[in-house]
């Protein structure tokens, strides 16, 4: 099985994951199966698509995954814009920077390819 742990846009990938578990344990309760759910799981898409990607055997495969990658990633873009916005989340720069840096990487990486 190919070494997707070394990466970078894993590496990224899976970081946003886990900063965005963490965000959205204080979220309220009564969003368990709405915002929080799927926020959760867009965000796990991301790394999860690129460790499928990576170990398919063509480029072509890589690209569609990263495709889906970018798809999930834009979706976790705008579901903490709707957060912060609802008060579920503080505006933090460490997020909004993190989501930037992995979608350069991730469009960067999709590009050489």
């Amino acid at each position: 099985m190919a070494n997707y742990r070394n990466l970078t846009i894993w590496k990224k990938a899976d970081e946003l994951a886990l900063l965005v578990y963490r965000l959205t344990k204080e979220f309220p309760k009564h969003e368990l199966f709405g915002i929080t759910s799927q926020l959760r799981r867009a965000a796990l898409s991301a790394p999860t698509n690129i460790v499928e990607g990576y170990n398919r055997k063509s480029k072509n495969e890589l690209r569609r995954f990263l495709d889906f990658a970018l798809g999930s990633l834009a979706e976790v873009e705008y579901l903490v814009g709707f957060a912060v916005k609802f008060g579920y989340l503080p505006e933090t720069e460490e997020l909004t920077l993190l989501i930037e840096e992995t979608g350069k990487v991730l469009w960067s990486f999709q590009k050489s390819l």
